[in-house]
C-alpha cells in the first residue's frame, strides 16, 4: 500500500513539475503576469464572516430631533462605513525574540539484597564459596538528559496598502481586504492585508493600523526570477518529503 502511495505521489509530482516546466517555457523572456482585479467575494474560498453579535439596537428619533441613536455623528463622516467603501492600512511590523533555554537532568539508583539463612548456605555449598551471598542481587542505574534550545528572531517591516470593505457585520465591525501587487524588472512583490476593523478605531484621514486590525492576515512576499531561485528545486523538495532520514 506505501508502495502504491509513494509511486501516486510521484507521478503526481512528476505531471506537476511538467505543467510548471511547460508554463516556464513559455514565459521565458516575459515579465510575470499580474493578477487581474476581481470582486473579492466571487473568488473561490472566500467565505463570509460570522462573529458571535450582541442583540440589534433599533433606531430611536427624539421629538423635532435629526439625530438618531445610532449615528455615529451629527455630521457626515467621510470615514469608510460601508461595504464598498475604501481605507488605508498602515502596516508596521517591528518584532523582535529571544528565547534561550537549557535543561540538565541526572539520577543514580543502586540496590543490592543478600541470601542468608539456609537459603545462602545451600548457595555457598553449590557454588563452593564462589558466589557472595551478602550481595546475591545486586541493581545499579542511572539516566542523564540535557537539552539546549534558543530562538533568535526578528522581523521588520513598513508599508502602507489601500483595502476595500467587503462586509458589514451587525454589530457595525468593518470586514476588510487589500491587496497590492508592485513588478519591478522580473520580480513581483505581493501585499495582502485582511481582518476585522472597528469604525470607531479608523483616524479622521480614514486610515488604520495594522495593530488595530481583529483576525489580522498579513502577506507579505514575492513572485518571479528571484523567488524562484531562491526555492529549492522541485526534485528536493519531494525528497525531503518521502525520505525518512
Amino acid at each position: 500500500m506505501n508502495i502504491i502511495k509513494l509511486a501516486t505521489l510521484l507521478t503526481l509530482t512528476a505531471t506537476l513539475a511538467g505543467c510548471n516546466t511547460m508554463d516556464r517555457l513559455a514565459n521565458v523572456g516575459n515579465a510575470p503576469v499580474l493578477t487581474p482585479i476581481v470582486d473579492p467575494t466571487t473568488t473561490a474560498g472566500y467565505q463570509p464572516i460570522n462573529m458571535p453579535m450582541p442583540p440589534a439596537i433599533a433606531d430611536t428619533y427624539q421629538p423635532n430631533s435629526l439625530y438618531r441613536t445610532s449615528a455615529r455623528g451629527f455630521f457626515k463622516d467621510e470615514r469608510a462605513h460601508r461595504i464598498g467603501d475604501i481605507l488605508t492600512v498602515i502596516v508596521t511590523i517591528d518584532d523582535s525574540a529571544q528565547i534561550d533555554n537549557s535543561t540538565t537532568s541526572g539520577r543514580t539508583a543502586s540496590n543490592t539484597a543478600g541470601m542468608g539463612g539456609i537459603l545462602g548456605a545451600v548457595v555457598d555449598t553449590a557454588t563452593a564459596g564462589t558466589v557472595d551471598t551478602t550481595a546475591a542481587v545486586d541493581f545499579t542505574s542511572g539516566m542523564t538528559n540535557k537539552g539546549n534550545g534558543s530562538v533568535n528572531r526578528s522581523e521588520s517591516l513598513e508599508t502602507s496598502v489601500a483595502a476595500v470593505v467587503t462586509q458589514v457585520l451587525p454589530n457595525g465591525n468593518l470586514v476588510i481586504e487589500g491587496r497590492q501587487e508592485v513588478r519591478v524588472n522580473f520580480e513581483v512583490r505581493d501585499l495582502i492585508v485582511a481582518g476585522i476593523v472597528r469604525p470607531s478605531d479608523i483616524q479622521a484621514n480614514n486610515t488604520i493600523p495594522s495593530s488595530k486590525i481583529a483576525e489580522a492576515r498579513i502577506s507579505y512576499g514575492g513572485r518571479g526570477q528571484i523567488s524562484e531561485v531562491q526555492q529549492p528545486r522541485y526534485g528536493q523538495q519531494v525528497m525531503d518529503a518521502i525520505l525518512p532520514f
